[in-house]
C-alpha cells in the first residue's frame, strides 16, 4: 500500500481534524485514546515506558472500548549515551535532599535504564494500529519497513524543517511539526529550532509533499482553525486533554493546571531531554541532570514516591504554555469544543 493509500485510509476513518498527541507516562490512558478516537478524531496511546506485556495490554484495551483507528507512539532507538562516575555522583548529590525530604534511600540508578525498542516495537506489531508515530528521532529503515508491510500508517515528529525533510527521505507517511509552545518532551533530534508552530506548519508544508500534523500550543478551535488554514491536515493537541475525565493525569497535576499559577519553563531536569512543563522546586534545584534516558530513570522512584505524597512539585507536570486554557470534562466534550 502506498503512502497516498495509507493516508487516504485513515482519513475516511476521521470526522474531525483532530490528533491526540502522545502522552507517556500514565497521563495518556488507553480510555482517552478510545474517547478521542470515538469521538472521531486520531487517539494516540504513548507507550514509550510500557513493557510489551503492557503494550500488548494496553492496546487490547483501546480495543475494547473502540473499533476506530488509533495511534501508538514510541521514542526512536537511540545509542545510550555514555555517562562518568562523577557526573552520576553530582546528579545523585542535587537530588540527595529531596529524597531525605521524603525519607527515602539515596538515589541510585536503577540496572535498566532504557527501554529496548525492538521487544517494544514487535509488542506493537502482533497487533498492529492503524498508525505508529515515533519521536526523538529516526526509524532504522528495517523497522518502517516492518511497519509499512503491516499496513500501518507512519508518523515522525520535527522540530525544524531540515528534520522534516529528513523523514521525508526515510520513507515517513506524515510528519509531526511540533513548535515551541508544546507541552512535554521536544520531540526533534537535531537543533530545536523552538519555532511559531503556524510559521513551522507552513515552511513544513510548502516544502514537503506530505501531510502535515501541526502541535504545539493549540488550545482553541481557533487554535486549530488556523493551524489547517497554515497547511496542516491535522491539529494535534495535548494539553488541552489534560484534565479530562478520561486523562490519567493524578490530582496533585490537575491541582497545579487549575490554579494556573505557575509559569512553564524548559528542563531537563527530570529526564535529562528538553520538556515544557511547570515551574517547580526540582525545576530550580537541579543544574547537573544526566542525560536521557539516564537522569529519567534516576528520578524515577522519586517522581513516584512524590505522586504518592501528594507533592507536585515532585512531578514532572508536562504543560504547554497555553495550559491555562485547559478544559475539564469528558474527552468527547473537549473534542466538540475544539473543533472548527
Amino acid at each position: 500500500m502506498s503512502t497516498h493509500s495509507r493516508w487516504a485510509a485513515l482519513r475516511r476513518h476521521l470526522q474531525v481534524p483532530l490528533v491526540l498527541a502522545p502522552m507517556a507516562g500514565g497521563v495518556g490512558t488507553p480510555a482517552l485514546a478510545a474517547a478521542v478516537s470515538e469521538a472521531g478524531g486520531l487517539g494516540s496511546l504513548g507507550a514509550a515506558y510500557l513493557t510489551p506485556p503492557q503494550i500488548r495490554e494496553a492496546l487490547a484495551a483501546v480495543r475494547a472500548r473502540t473499533d476506530r483507528p488509533f495511534a501508538v507512539n514510541l521514542f526512536a532507538p537511540q545509542p545510550l549515551p555514555p555517562v562518568t562516575a562523577q557526573a552520576i555522583a553530582a546528579a545523585c548529590a542535587e537530588l540527595s535532599p529531596f529524597h531525605a525530604a521524603l525519607h527515602l534511600p539515596p538515589p541510585t540508578l536503577p540496572q535498566q535504564v532504557q527501554d529496548d525498542f525492538g521487544a517494544q516495537l514487535h509488542a506493537v506489531l502482533a497487533d498492529p494500529p492503524a498508525v505508529f508515530s515515533f519521536a526523538f528521532g529516526r526509524l532504522p529503515p528495517g523497522a518502517l519497513n516492518a511497519l509499512h508491510a503491516a499496513g500501518v500508517l507512519v508518523i515522525g515528529t520535527a522540530t525544524s524543517l531540515p528534520e522534516a525533510q529528513l523523514l521525508v527521505q526515510d520513507g515517513v507517511d506524515a510528519v509531526t511539526v511540533q513548535g515551541g509552545a508544546a507541552g512535554g518532551h521536544r520531540g526533534g533530534w537535531q537543533e530545536d529550532a523552538l519555532a511559531d508552530t503556524l510559521t513551522l506548519t507552513r515552511q513544513v508544508a510548502q516544502a514537503t509533499r506530505l501531510p502535515v500534523i501541526a502541535a504545539g500550543g493549540l488550545m482553541t478551535a481557533g487554535d486549530v482553525r488556523a493551524a489547517l488554514q497554515a497547511g496542516a491536515a491535522l491539529a494535534a493537541c495535548g494539553t488541552a486533554f489534560l484534565l479530562a475525565d478520561e486523562a490519567g493525569t493524578p490530582g496533585p497535576y490537575r491541582r497545579a493546571l487549575q490554579s494556573g499559577e505557575r509559569q512553564t519553563v524548559l528542563t531537563r531536569a527530570y529526564s535529562g531531554r528538553t520538556a515544557r512543563g511547570l515551574r517547580t522546586t526540582l525545576t530550580g534545584g537541579v543544574h547537573s541532570p544526566l542525560p536521557f534516558p539516564w537522569q529519567n530513570a534516576l528520578t524515577r522512584s522519586l517522581r513516584a514516591a512524590g505522586a504518592q505524597a501528594g507533592q507536585a512539585d515532585l512531578l514532572s507536570l508536562w504543560a504547554g504554555e497555553g495550559y491555562r486554557q485547559a478544559r475539564t470534562g469528558s474527552a468527547a466534550q473537549i473534542m466538540a469544543d475544539l473543533t472548527p
